[in-house]
């Protein structure tokens, strides 16, 4: 049943995953992001694929679901989806700021 609403965008029912992208769920994709990465980097600095994945999961994944949402593009072909990019610029400010501020703290 759950597959086959995520496979076929045309089932009239509940969208289990839809998130709506807010600069605040931007915000704190960038805090998790900036506060668990540099955790990770030290942690597993000697082991390239463990690195690579915890970079997945604490980076890439609350980026997607948190900045771009899983919902289905609205944006018309070549025109600048505006809040995307404040939302984008947030996460990414947001991220600097806690790295920054743990870094900080570390020393």
């Amino acid at each position: 049943m759950l597959s086959h609403r995520i496979s076929d965008p045309h089932v009239d029912s509940p969208d289990i995953l839809k998130i709506t992208p807010t600069p605040i769920t931007a915000a704190l994709a960038g805090l998790v992001a900036g506060t668990t990465m540099p955790v990770l980097w030290m942690r597993f600095a000697d082991d390239t694929m463990l690195l690579l994945v915890g970079f997945l999961l604490v980076v890439a994944l609350p980026a997607h679901a948190l900045v771009l949402g899983f919902g289905h593009a609205s944006a018309c072909a070549g025109t600048v989806d505006t809040a995307l990019l404040t939302r984008a610029v947030v996460w990414l400010l947001t991220a600097a700021v806690a790295l920054g501020v743990s870094q900080m703290l570390a020393n």
